[in-house]
């Protein structure tokens, strides 16, 4: 043995050695590995799973978007339509409105009529009956010269 080496230390140093990095490769080194990989397969489906949630509530987000400018535009049809049917119930009001307007004046009219004839003809009669008033007044005063005066005066008028 040259410089005091031993092959046969070294041989079993260099066993053990191997026996030591091939445990702690089994027992640490593949479980670490296989660990940190399933650790990375977790975060790329977290990762890809939110990327796939993203793009459905963007897709989501256009959708509802979209939908609400359909609706603002409903509305707004909607609202053109029920001011249009406020102004054809607002013009067909006024015009039922001047069409009451204008029976009741002529109702009021014809009625004004009647009673201006009913005036007149109360006013004739209270005339004519002023009038035989007085005439029999006149008679009763006179005797009944006046009235066969008034009579014959009236016959003449009538002949000729």
């Amino acid at each position: 043995m040259p410089l005091n080496i031993d092959w046969q230390q070294i041989l079993l140093h260099l066993f053990n050695f191997v026996i030591l990095a091939g445990g702690l490769y089994f027992l640490l080194y593949k479980p670490v590995k296989k660990y940190m990989q399933w650790r990375q397969d977790q975060y790329d489906a977290r990762e890809a799973e939110a990327a796939k949630n993203e793009s459905e509530a963007e897709a989501l987000r256009r959708k509802y978007e979209e939908m609400i400018r359909d609706a603002e535009l409903e509305i707004q049809s909607m609202k053109e339509r029920a001011s249009e049917e406020l102004e054809a119930e607002k013009s067909q009001q006024l015009a039922e409105a001047r069409q009451e307007a204008r029976r009741i004046i002529n109702t009021a009219k014809k009625t004004a009529e009647i009673r201006t004839q009913k005036v007149l003809e109360d006013a004739h009669e209270e005339i004519r009956s002023l009038a035989v008033g007085m005439v029999e007044k006149l008679v009763l005063q006179s005797g009944g010269d006046a009235l066969d005066r008034f009579l014959d005066e009236a016959e003449g008028q009538e002949h000729g």
